[in-house]
């Protein structure tokens, strides 16, 4: 896959400037492959991860997928959505651009560690957003990223209310803008909670971020341990009144 998405980039003729046709030429593949391949291009051209990319092209399109099918099926809408993202200006810079020592690096830190920190920078912007809800309705009694004691053991959680030693209430937060590689391990967090924590304690989980439109399948598990009553409720940013009230109602049968 490598070797057939750097002969792809490598067919790219070189422009001062680029325009639809050279789209066209970049992506237009003949089977599922090879649209793979083009995808990686476009991904490499605007220094988006495939996860991203993904996510980008599905809130763009719309349903109905991001595939070759329906690239073949709205031929003149996926590319228009490919020119909106900025492919041609990205192939322009791209290819006219000539590196110095310090572009290299530059892109190593942009994908390593950079990457790293934007994710960690979407995690706790969610988690701030989440905690001056508490306080509003709390005060000061909670304990924030903390490991609580529950009736089977000890587990990790961004809030235990009111206190990680008698947990009462314990609230997961969890943003995604793009991050897929630890989209899978928000379950893995989640059940270990669900483990520990004291059967009569209300587990709350708020989440958000585009990038579960790709991982369908993660949420419908997070959805399936709420039908289940393992998880309490699932709550997003939209819901932010919604979540107030019930933290108000908690409050009132826990007695805090």
């Amino acid at each position: 896959m490598a070797e057939a998405i750097m002969a792809r980039l490598q067919s790219v003729p070189e422009k001062r400037e680029y325009d639809r046709s050279d789209i066209v030429e970049l992506v237009e593949a003949a089977d599922g492959k090879g649209f793979s391949v083009s995808k990686f291009c476009v991904g490499c051209f605007l220094g988006y991860s495939k996860d991203k990319l993904e996510t980008e092209l599905t809130s763009r399109l719309g349903p109905g997928g991001t595939g070759v099918m329906r690239f073949k099926s709205d031929r003149d809408a996926y590319l228009d959505v490919l020119e909106e993202m900025g492919l041609l200006d990205a192939m322009t810079l791209a290819v006219n651009t000539r590196p110095v020592w310090t572009d290299l690096l530059r892109e190593r830190l942009r994908f390593g560690r950079g990457s790293a920190i934007q994710g960690q920078q979407r995690g706790r912007e969610l988690e701030d957003f989440v905690e001056a809800i508490i306080q509003e309705v709390f005060g000061n009694a909670y304990e924030a990223r903390c490991t609580f004691k529950g009736a089977n053991g000890e587990a990790k959680c961004d809030f235990a209310i009111p206190s990680k030693l008698t947990p009462l209430i314990l609230i997961e937060a969890k943003g995604y803008g793009a991050t897929g590689s630890k989209m899978s391990d928000i379950i893995g967090d989640v059940d270990a909670i669900i483990g520990a924590k004291r059967h009569d304690a209300s587990l709350l989980l708020f989440t958000d971020g585009l990038t579960w439109k790709s991982r369908a399948n993660d949420l419908r598990k997070l959805v399936q341990r709420q039908n289940d009553g393992r998880i309490t409720r699932i709550y997003t940013k939209q819901m932010r009144e919604i979540f107030q009230a019930e933290l108000e109602i908690l409050k009132g049968e826990y007695g805090l």
